[in-house]
């Protein structure tokens, strides 16, 4: 699928990309629900019918991704309550497998998340990722969000890449929409973020299901 001799650098996403989406998708679906109705003495599918255009609202935008946003909205402390089901964090397969192949190879390897720096520093804790990567780059320093322009061309200002020898992976359809209009030459996605849903289909870029079909020889 990549040739490597025609690849430095690797930029690769995180949720539903490196880690599960499930742990994401029951955050936000399920549990925070629970706790809005809880708080506002709702039945859970009121918390869902009332928090559903909400978050739909902000899909796409900065504070869709921003923790303290939502903890002002909601009036839950959205960081303490990621804590709270931190074991679901979890890696998805073969993804350290390829990341040690990345490294052996010396390519240039970055963290490019929209994840807020809350819940970015809870899951390099539980899964110990952050030795492989050469820098991590969190959308919010930005202030853009990766399915902008913007945040791509504050990336190369600050980070040394060639676009035509460079990959991106990510889950995210619109993320890679907005990569290649800014000049990314190699696009993948995966067709499997969350381990608890089915392969998705919808995606007209190359797709994996797992890093194994990835893998550096």
């Amino acid at each position: 699928m990549i040739n490597w001799n025609l690849c430095d650098t690797v930029l690769l996403d995180m949720d539903g990309t490196l880690l599960d989406l499930n742990f994401d998708n029951h955050f936000w679906c399920e549990f925070v629900p629970l706790k809005y109705a809880e708080r506002n003495k709702l039945s859970l599918m009121k918390a869902k019918q009332i928090l559903q255009p909400k978050f739909k609202q902000m899909e796409g935008k900065l504070e869709w991704y921003c923790l303290d946003y939502w903890t002002q909205v909601l009036e839950l402390d959205i960081a303490g309550l990621k804590t709270e089901i931190a074991e679901l964090i979890t890696v998805l397969p073969h993804v350290v497998e390829f990341l040690e192949r990345l490294k052996d190879a010396k390519k240039q390897v970055f963290l490019v998340t929209n994840a807020h720096q809350d819940s970015l520093n809870l899951k390099m804790e539980k899964t110990c990722l952050q030795p492989f990567f050469d820098a991590i780059i969190c959308s919010h320093n930005f202030g853009a969000a990766k399915e902008n322009l913007a945040f791509w061309t504050q990336l190369q200002q600050q980070y040394s890449f060639d676009k035509q020898r460079t990959l991106m992976i990510d889950d995210s359809l619109a993320v890679l929409d907005t990569a290649k209009r800014f000049g990314i030459t190699y696009l993948i996605t995966i067709s499997k973020p969350d381990s608890k849903k089915p392969v998705k289909m919808d995606t007209y870029y190359p797709a994996i299901k797992d890093f194994s079909e990835l893998l550096i020889e």
